[in-house]
Formats: structure tokens, C-alpha cells, sequence
């Protein structure tokens, strides 16, 4: 954050939208009282040296702490947004612990009405956002910033050819569903210069998909993913190809 504040201290405030999170929990795994929420998020703005923030969130919030969140702390984030220093609430999942999105499907289920984003994680091997989590989404015009679409296996030749391997062997994908060695190789072509172009595709093609977080160190690499979502669509046929074998997946990876 505070990075981002000396980064953005002259930058027109109309051409970005700052989002961050606050844990609702401590280091102990307890839930933090209301007022330990309201100092982290004054902290955010101080080190961000902003007024306001566009995007509030929950960290990583998982279905059995959803109403207690709801109860506890929700009211202060909303006592901010009614002071101008929040625009808007959302929360991230925890998709390591939830792959079914139950958490996301539950907040959108109950309360709708609370929440303007959801970050969740949709891409290529992890399609099971939208069974649900993504239709209810759009249902209720929230905005869902979709996160780790493109990250560890995907773009690494070998974990990739490693994680289709297990999932062959397991009996969740069909022997003859990609093949062993290079198994995504055919996605690319004339408009899709790589598996990771196609991946950035694929997570920003669900219209109920806002925005794609990309993460890297690299500008070449920053400017190589903007250049993929410029056009953010894959061939019909091959997204209903990856929809039909990896679908129904709900593993972490």
C-alpha cells in the first residue's frame, strides 16, 4: 500500500481503481474485534495516502465465517462507505480451502444486496465458478475481479504436464482428452501467441467477468498480458473444448 500511494500520488485519480483488503481475522485464526477492522482500514489510508479507497474487501472469506463477518464487521465497512472514505465493498474467496465457491455462492444467495465485487478464481483449470458463483453474479450485477487465472501450472511446461498426468491417472480427465506431452499446445494460433495468452482469454471471456488481475515483475510481461486481453476471446470451438474436459473441476492448484 504504501508502495502504491507514492506511485500514484500524481497520477489522475479518474484513470485507476484502487482496491484493497482487510483481514478479518488475527495471526490466531480469531475473528478481530470491529475496532481493530476500523483501524486497519484508516492505516490503508494513511499509507496509501489517500482520502478514499474505490474497493474495500474482505480477505479470503470462507463460508463458515460468512454471517459472523456479515454481523461483525460488515457494519464498519459500511459506516466508511457512508463517510466517503469506501466506495464500494467486496471480499475475496478462499479458494484454497473452498474449490466449489461455496462461500461466493452463499454470499450471493444471501445478501446480494451487500456486496458490489467478489474476487474469485476462474480460468482454464479451475471452470467451476461458472456453474454458479458466476451466473449469480451477473443475476445481480456484481462485479467479479478475477484473481490467479494465470499462475504456477498453467504457464510452466513441465507442472502442467505433471498436474494433467495425475488428473489423468486419478480418472478425472479421459485418457484422450489432451495429450500427454504439450496437452493445451493446440489453443494457440494466429490471435493466441502462447498458453498463457490463452489463459488470459479464457479468464476474461465469461461475461460476468469485469476485470483480470495479472501479477508479474516483469513490464515485458505486463505489456504481453495487456496485449492478450485486448482482444479477450478464444475461438468458440476451443473454449467449448476446455469447457467440456476441464468443466467440473474443483481442485486447487
Amino acid at each position: 500500500e504504501t508502495i502504491l500511494g507514492r506511485a500514484l500520488k500524481n497520477a489522475p485519480k479518474d484513470s485507476y481503481i484502487l482496491a484493497t483488503k482487510c483481514r478479518y481475522k488475527d495471526g490466531s485464526g480469531d475473528l478481530r474485534s470491529p475496532q481493530d477492522i476500523a483501524r486497519s482500514i484508516e492505516s490503508s489510508l494513511r499509507r496509501l495516502d489517500r482520502d478514499s479507497i474505490d474497493i474495500m474487501q474482505f480477505h479470503v472469506l470462507n463460508s463458515n465465517d460468512y454471517f459472523d463477518v456479515v454481523e461483525q464487521h460488515y457494519p464498519v465497512l459500511k459506516r466508511f462507505q457512508e463517510q466517503g472514505k469506501i466506495r464500494f465493498i467486496g471480499f475475496s474467496e478462499q479458494f484454497m480451502l473452498e474449490g466449489d465457491h461455496r462461500g461466493v455462492v452463499l454470499a450471493l444467495k444471501s445478501h446480494p444486496d451487500l456486496w458490489d465485487t467478489v474476487m474469485l478464481k476462474y480460468g482454464i483449470l479451475n471452470q467451476y465458478a461458472a456453474n454458479e458463483a458466476l451466473p449469480l453474479a451477473l443475476e445481480h450485477n456484481v462485479g467479479i475481479i478475477n484473481m490467479a487465472s494465470v499462475r504456477v501450472k498453467l504457464p510452466n511446461p513441465v507442472l502442467l504436464r505433471e498436474q494433467i498426468a495425475e488428473w489423468k491417472r486419478s480418472g478425472l480427465l479421459g485418457q484422450n482428452s489432451v495429450p500427454d506431452d504439450d496437452p493445451l499446445g493446440w489453443l494457440v494460433s494466429d490471435d493466441v501467441e502462447s498458453i498463457i495468452d490463452a489463459g488470459y482469454k479464457f479468464a476474461a471471456g465469461h461475461p460476468a467477468i469485469s476485470t483480470v488481475l495479472t501479477g508479474t515483475s516483469s513490464i515485458h510481461h505486463l505489456q504481453s498480458n495487456a496485449r492478450a486481453l485486448k482482444n479477450p476471446s478464444l475461438p468458440e470451438a476451443h473454449r467449448q473444448q476446455l469447457k467440456d474436459i476441464f468443466g467440473e473441476v474443483t481442485i486447487y492448484i
